[in-house]
């Protein structure tokens, strides 16, 4: 004797799921009945990987150089390695990454001088490698910003000033980086920060400004829009984020009584219209620093007040009323440079 089940089907065999698999034959009442009791298997998409270490490079000495440091987050108590160099030494460049590469972008060479669009590929893999060059930004430019996602990466600002901002699609890098829509005012000296769909532009020079824009990167060929500010006009600031927050740290802020700042703001990225909040400082006070970080931590190295530093400080976004820990130090004392994090 055969035993009749819903639909029609005939089958010995007893329909059993838990959380890891399902056997026999189910009609849609049973499955929908599995999922509500969380013993149907989902098969979700494994979560992205966390960025395990930071490449900080180029940058002033005061001279230009090409160093890359690489700072290894699971023992950033260690002095920064030193790995392959940029193609070309500059400062004042902008730099985004994914997990596998890092993109840096535009700068300005001292002598001879000189500004630039080059962009190089650092792959993180490969890193003790000298960078290979891509293609161009779409123009040369140096004081700008950049943010990025897995894909993608957008360069903003610059001197001029400018507001343009170009994007660099991964997978075809040796094109020139095509213009999207501009930023809501033309500037320099700013940061960025962002998730997997939107950037945050905040700071910059003239002025300078306190002024934030948010990128949509689905619709980035409109004008960037503006969001609620930072806590006070900076320019010269670092800046580093997760998913669902950006840190922009540091600077030079003309109205404050000491013109170079230890400060750092939040700015919450669901409710990016208020001003952005005040959290713990730097452990001390300067420009032109660079930032990368991953989901938990964000790291702030370099910059220069009267000298340069090579100074890495640590923000734990959990706890960032506290002041940022110190950690190992670059290989080398030096500003205005940049920062991208992935998989080492």
């Amino acid at each position: 004797m055969v035993k009749r089940y819903y639909g029609g089907v005939i089958s010995a065999t007893q329909a059993v799921a838990n959380a890891s698999s399902a056997t026999g034959f189910f009609n849609v009442t049973q499955q929908t009945q599995a999922v509500q009791a969380g013993i149907w298997p989902l098969s979700l998409p494994p979560p992205p990987p966390e960025n395990t270490a930071a490449w900080f490079g180029g940058g002033s000495t005061p001279s230009s150089v090409t160093t890359v440091n690489r700072i290894t987050f699971a023992t950033d108590t260690a002095t920064a390695s030193v790995r392959g160099p940029l193609s070309v030494a500059r400062q004042g460049l902008a730099a985004v990454g994914n997990t596998t590469d890092g993109w840096f972008g535009g700068g300005l060479l001292l002598s001879p001088f000189s500004i630039l669009s080059r962009v190089d590929r650092i792959t993180y893999a490969t890193d003790t490698a000298t960078a290979s060059v891509r293609g161009p930004l779409s123009s040369a430019i140096f004081n700008l910003a950049a943010v990025g996602n897995t894909t993608d990466g957008w360069f903003g600002g610059g001197n001029g000033p400018v507001s343009t901002v170009q994007r660099i699609t991964y997978a075809t890098d040796t094109d020139t980086a095509s213009v999207r829509g501009p930023l809501s005012s033309a500037r320099y000296a700013l940061a960025a920060a962002g998730n997997t769909t939107n950037g945050w532009f905040g700071g910059g020079k003239p002025g300078p400004v306190s002024t934030v824009d948010r990128i949509s990167y689905a619709t980035d060929t409109a004008t960037a829009s503006v969001r609620g500010p930072l806590s006070a006009a900076t320019y010269l600031l670092a800046a580093a984020g997760n998913t669902t927050a950006g840190w922009f740290g540091g600077g030079y802020t003309p109205n404050y009584p000491n013109s170079i700042t230890s400060t750092v703001n939040r700015i919450t990225y669901a409710t990016d219209t208020a001003t952005a909040s005040v959290r713990g400082p730097l452990s001390l006070a300067r420009k032109g620093l660079a930032a990368a970080g991953n989901t938990t931590d964000g790291w702030f190295g370099g910059g220069i007040v009267a000298s340069f530093f090579s100074t890495v400080d640590r923000i734990t976004y959990a706890t960032d009323t506290a002041t940022a820990s110190v950690r190992g130090p670059l290989s080398s004392t030096r500003g205005y440079f940049a920062a991208a994090g992935g998989v080492q």
